[in-house]
């Protein structure tokens, strides 16, 4: 039975080392310390929210050890290879999970702290962290688009799950903010900011490859057609086609659009200019959307499968070729796994990490979705 009848028809820049949340991994090479636009169109029918797959695929013991290891009573997922911060990316993220695996208590849990603590006063965005030993806790307030971009998803899984619209309003609300204070033109392309300050210099826009997130696009442009979701998705998979670099033509984990448009992409020189722990996620997003001809999707499944390594590195300088002195972990790999599927048009994917083979938050987060990712495309895990 439903909860209720759906009526709704609407719809200071940070450090460069705490914007990925993930300092220890951008440093110098040492283990870190824990942690076409009608194509798209008809994949979008999809990828809306995979209800029907949700059942797949995924384990429920992956998800209790996520719950177990990451979340507090409280509702607070924690980052434990970044001094136990909390990010809207890994609140969103455990939405997400929560309403995949049916476990509403978790649901509301999340959604109850992470509404109380990090969304912003003036708008239905929310603050991008939240540091449990700093005064106060959330100090910065400016928004990380795609933790926006993964709470409203999850909210969006949460509706369709238990037929609960006010999730979807939440949603929509969230959605409306970020096209209205973080959507800008740049050289012709719709683009989001990865936060709504601090992004834009006389140099050019500074935009992160992988916040475009195009599943979520694609429930959003289901909801709201007229919004400007589609045109984001396609200029987006411009912008992954013309942001690579390096001998693989891969995508660096930020990347600088000039105001000219006669201009090229560069690598803004804040972040070391690497395929790295953000840039992974874009292979994934275009796996996940099936833009299994994609170039940033193949020159990552090229990467990671280049027989210089049994197993890939964590990252690579997209300037220099060197590549980290440690193997990628065990998300990445299952990214990896899930993208060369993808590509070869499999309809399982052969072994798959587990959440307990991961050492940190991020990369149990990575095989989640990534399981998740799965269920959606109706792939089977071997």
């Amino acid at each position: 039975m439903p909860d209720d009848e759906d009526t709704t028809t609407a719809g200071f820049m940070p450090s460069p080392k705490d914007m990925t949340g993930r300092p220890s991994l951008l440093g110098s090479a040492q283990a870190p310390a824990v942690r076409s636009t009608r194509r798209w169109a008809l994949a979008a029918g999809v990828l809306v929210l995979g209800a029907p797959y949700l059942a797949q695929a995924q384990s429920p013991d992956d998800w209790v050890a996520f719950r177990n290891r990451f979340l507090t009573d409280s509702g607070r997922v924690i980052d434990s290879g970044n001094q136990a911060v909390s990010h809207s990316e890994g609140q969103g993220w455990g939405l997400m999970f929560a309403a995949a695996h049916d476990d509403r208590e978790s649901f509301e849990l999340i959604r109850s702290w992470t509404r109380g603590t990090l969304k912003r006063e003036h708008d239905n965005l929310h603050a991008w962290r939240y540091r449990p030993g700093a005064t106060p806790h959330v100090d910065d307030p400016n928004n990380a688009t795609d933790g926006d971009l993964y709470i409203l998803w999850g909210l969006l899984m949460a509706a369709e799950r238990w037929q609960h619209s006010p999730y979807r309003t939440e949603a929509l609300t969230i959605a409306h903010d970020l096209m209205r204070l973080a959507r800008r033109t740049v050289s012709g392309l719709s683009v989001l900011l990865p936060g709504v300050q601090g992004f834009d210099s006389p140099a050019g826009v500074v935009l992160n490859p992988s916040y475009v997130v195009l599943p979520a696009f694609a429930a959003l442009h289901r909801l709201l057609p007229q919004a400007g979701w589609s045109r984001l998705a396609t200029d987006g998979l411009t912008l992954l086609r013309r942001a690579r670099f390096g001998a693989w033509g891969l995508s660096p984990d930020w990347v600088r659009q000039p105001h000219r448009a006669s201009l090229p992409l560069d690598l803004p020189e804040r972040w070391p200019p690497r395929f790295s722990y953000d840039a992974v996620r874009v292979p994934l997003m275009l796996a996940w959307a099936n833009e299994t001809t994609h170039p940033a999707l193949v020159g990552a499944h090229r990467f990671w499968s280049d027989s210089r390594w049994t197993v890939p590195p964590a990252w690579v300088d997209l300037v220099t070729g060197q590549t980290a002195e440690y193997p990628a972990p065990s998300g990445m790999r299952a990214i990896a796994a899930f993208a060369a599927a993808r590509i070869a048009g499999a309809a399982e994917v052969q072994a798959l990490p587990s959440v307990n083979d991961s050492q940190d938050y991020y990369s149990a987060s990575l095989t989640l979705l990534v399981r998740l990712a799965c269920s959606m495309s109706g792939l089977r895990v071997g």
